[in-house]
């Protein structure tokens, strides 16, 4: 092994490591953090929130706390596995000695990765659900269906994602050296398909849409649209309760195709004015142009990617750093794939901060259009009721919660509705 890929080994290891020791330290925090604080309601909600809700709170967190480091260990270790450890150079040399080099063979390894990750990780998302979730009243699955949507979601993913990684792999080795310009080009082209087409043809495969026939609430929601000058295709109801108690409301879909989706726990649980409320905090979203920001930000990331990618593939120290030895007779495209995509996350990792601070920033924005719409005490009244009903900590750790969150913590939520 030479200098550059020796180097990058290092590189590797220190950032696994420096990773698995942020987070195992964060999670900590926010588990010492959370049981500190999980005897007494904080002030601010002490007229609006029991301490057994508190207390639900506190030990959810917590159990989903530890879990996430065990999930952290496996996930490494996992990582280690394909990688220094030899798993993934195995199983190539292995498809390569049964089916040539190739495009089949190419497909053959992404698919075996897929499969064989899936199967490893697969027992961690059966106890989330049934025990985790189940425990703290949550889970409403039966593992029938649960399995079912295991099933279709393989379906789909194989149905769309055989064809993309193909066509990913058939760009790497016919396009020539600017391949990664033009597989940007497809992979953007797909995500955007993709907003358009899966309201409509992928979400009905999991869940019943019905359109929301409570006549008062859908004239004060086309009311409150109106007023904002929004158009959706159509106000949707989902039957979100027969896989958890879990509540939430959405848009989805991309111009002409987008729509309003209610969970039906949430139309349970949130009186009308508390509805309009949370749906004119979705609509700042679109108002104050945070979608159309996200997605410009991930053009411009995946496209930064691909160039990236494009670089390391040709280069030799990029696969035996990783436990990987390049074929000189065939394509190492798929190869090339898998360890970016496996790499890639630990320098990501460490801009979780900044973006959760740029997402933090637009939900205080879109909280502001709401108020400016709707009444901001519907809101607030709105937001406490999903955070008791969600079991979401009212103490989470504050640099846990600055690394992490993607919304404000509810005392910093609150203050700022209360203050504005």
């Amino acid at each position: 092994m030479d200098i550059a890929a020796l180097s990058f080994t290092a590189l590797f290891c220190t950032l696994l490591v420096l990773g698995l020791l942020v987070r195992t330290v964060l999670a900590s925090r926010q588990i010492r953090h959370v049981a500190r604080h999980r005897g007494t309601v904080p002030a601010a909600f002490s007229d609006v929130i029991a301490i057994s809700a508190h207390q639900k709170a506190a030990d959810y967190t917590i159990t989903k706390s530890r879990f996430g480091l065990l999930e952290t260990s496996i996930e490494a270790a996992l990582l280690l596995g394909w990688t220094l450890l030899g798993g993934l150079d195995w199983l190539n040399q292995t498809l390569l000695a049964a089916l040539g080099p190739g495009m089949w063979q190419q497909l053959a390894l992404v698919t075996s990765f897929v499969v064989i990750g899936g199967l490893i990780t697969l027992p961690l998302s059966w106890y989330s659900t049934f025990r985790i979730e189940e425990r703290f009243g949550f889970n409403k699955m039966t593992l029938s269906l649960w399995l079912a949507d295991l099933a279709k979601g393989t379906l789909v993913g194989g149905l769309i994602g055989l064809p993309i990684v193909a066509l990913m792999l058939w760009l790497m080795g016919a396009a020539g050296s600017n391949w990664w310009l033009w597989a940007w080009g497809v992979w953007m082209a797909f995500n955007l398909l993709a907003l358009v087409l899966y309201p409509t043809v992928i979400a009905p495969l999991f869940n019943k849409f019905e359109p929301l026939s409570d006549e008062t609430l859908k004239a004060r929601v086309n009311a409150l649209m109106q007023r904002c000058g929004f158009a959706a295709k159509g106000l949707f109801v989902m039957d979100g309760s027969k896989r958890s108690a879990h509540a939430n409301a959405y848009f989805t879909g991309f111009g002409a195709a987008k729509r309003v989706v209610f969970f039906d726990t949430l139309l349970q649980q949130l009186s009308p004015g508390e509805i309009d409320a949370v749906l004119a905090h979705e609509l700042g979203h679109y108002k104050r142009r945070h979608i159309l920001k996200r997605i410009a930000l991930m053009f411009a990331l995946s496209l930064a990617g691909f160039a990236l990618l494009g670089w390391v593939s040709g280069q030799a120290w990029f696969y035996s750093g990783l436990g990987v030895t390049p074929s000189m007779e065939s394509p190492n495209d798929a190869l090339a794939l898998l360890l970016f995509l496996m790499v890639v996350p630990l320098f990501t990792f460490f801009l979780s901060p900044l973006m959760a601070q740029l997402s933090r920033r637009h939900e205080f924005e879109a909280d502001a259009y709401a108020k400016a719409q709707t009444s901001g005490d519907d809101l607030a009244s709105a937001l406490l009721k999903l955070y008791k009903d969600n079991a979401s900590t009212l103490t989470p750790d504050p640099l846990y919660a600055r690394f992490y969150y993607s919304h404000p913590p509810a005392s910093e939520r609150l203050s700022r509705l209360q203050s504005a």
